[in-house]
């Protein structure tokens, strides 16, 4: 079975590092620069260090302020292939649009980059939630959640039934009509690891019904509790398990004064409140990702980490925090930096051994500086 299914530990990703200024909605000079070769030097450390996977945002369009943040933005499947092509064990999801990419043609181009990886990609699949990105590329996102649902379950339904059917078949649909179609080759291990975000009933219910790992937000721990509990009941109702991923933003220095000088530095005094604004204000125009009743909380999280649960102090503390995540029932969390690769070695070299210490991670491969 792949590694990223099998494992038991508590899971550590990135998120967001093909996006300009990554998850940091910020107009610090010394924000994320997504280029080619800065992820290619972040992925090559994620390696080595043991870091299990890197997870992409399919981004289009900006949301605008001073920054436009994430107008520039590097595609999630050739980036993934890269990346794959580079590395050696890290598992590299790509993330597609049901609505904006055929399925027979993602089937096909997930399964060369589970052949080229011997096995490490994985499919973050998003149903669709903004209205911009999708007007801009001349698709109609419906408005009923559950037309967009009923669509991404026929289209999930097609890839799986490629990735598995030894024979050509046809589809007769609501959304798709196919002749004679055949998945060869099939997937090195079996299925590559399924990953979706939800936040409405019917999304949850694809999410349980489908995914291998469910992602939400980590917005109160108590409340995540017995959200997580839930969502695992759910899956199990289906005859299915889930793990449950959340997101969080880490600023990690000496002391706990730097830390949060550091980070009011960048996510109040400079954070570009227009695009955050935009930001939040299209999530919960055409999104039910975040709860609605922690609007002002969130609002300021969207500044620091995109809405991350906060991770601010020393290497203690930072791991005390991911501790409580796993606590709480979450089977693992990506990570975001302001500038992913110049902060990730500090990371690795004094968190990394502690969340070992209290056996929620493997002892780490790397301690020697980047």
């Amino acid at each position: 079975m792949r590694s990223f299914l099998s494992s038991d530990h508590f899971k550590l990703g990135t998120f967001s590092s093909n996006c300009s200024s990554g998850m940091t909605v910020t107009k610090v000079d010394r924000r994320w620069d997504n280029s080619w070769d800065n992820n290619l030097r972040l992925g090559r450390m994620l390696d080595e260090a043991g870091v299990d996977f890197m997870l992409p945002i399919a981004r289009w369009i900006g949301y605008g302020g001073e920054t436009d943040f994430h107008h520039n933005v590097l595609e999630t499947l050739t980036w993934a292939v890269g990346l794959l092509a580079k590395t050696e064990n890290i598992t590299v999801f790509a993330t597609m649009h049901t609505a904006a990419n055929h399925p027979v043609a993602v089937a096909k181009q997930i399964v060369t980059a589970d052949h080229i990886s011997g096995g490490r990609i994985g499919l973050n699949v998003v149903a669709g939630w903004n209205r911009p990105e999708y007007e801009a590329l001349g698709l109609d996102l419906p408005h009923d959640h559950e037309t967009r649902y009923a669509y991404a379950q026929e289209w999930l339904s097609i890839v799986d039934k490629l990735w598995t059917s030894e024979d050509r078949f046809d589809w007769e649909g609501d959304f798709f009509k196919l002749k004679g179609i055949l998945g060869a080759p099939r997937p090195v291990d079996g299925r590559p690891p399924i990953l979706n975000a939800a936040g409405s009933g019917l999304g949850r219910d694809f999410a349980t019904r489908n995914a291998d790992y469910l992602f939400t937000p980590a917005i109160d721990l108590e409340r995540s509790r017995g959200e997580v509990q839930e969502l695992k009941n759910q899956a199990l109702e289906k005859g299915r398990k889930i793990g449950v991923l959340t997101f969080s933003h880490i600023c990690c220095r000496e002391t706990e004064a730097e830390a949060r000088r550091e980070h009011e530095w960048y996510a109040s005094e400079n954070a570009d409140w227009e695009a955050v604004d935009n930001l939040v204000d299209l999530q919960f125009a055409n999104a039910q990702s975040f709860p609605h009743d922690l609007l002002a909380l969130i609002r300021d999280r969207m500044a620091a980490g995109h809405g991350g649960f906060p991770l601010v102090g020393t290497p203690e503390q930072v791991a005390e925090g991911i501790a409580s995540l796993a606590d709480a029932g979450f089977a693992g969390s990506t990570m975001s930096f302001l500038d992913y690769a110049e902060e990730f070695p500090f990371f690795r070299d004094r968190v990394m051994p502690l969340l070992a210490e209290r056996g929620l991670r493997p002892a780490p491969k790397v301690t020697a500086p980047a």
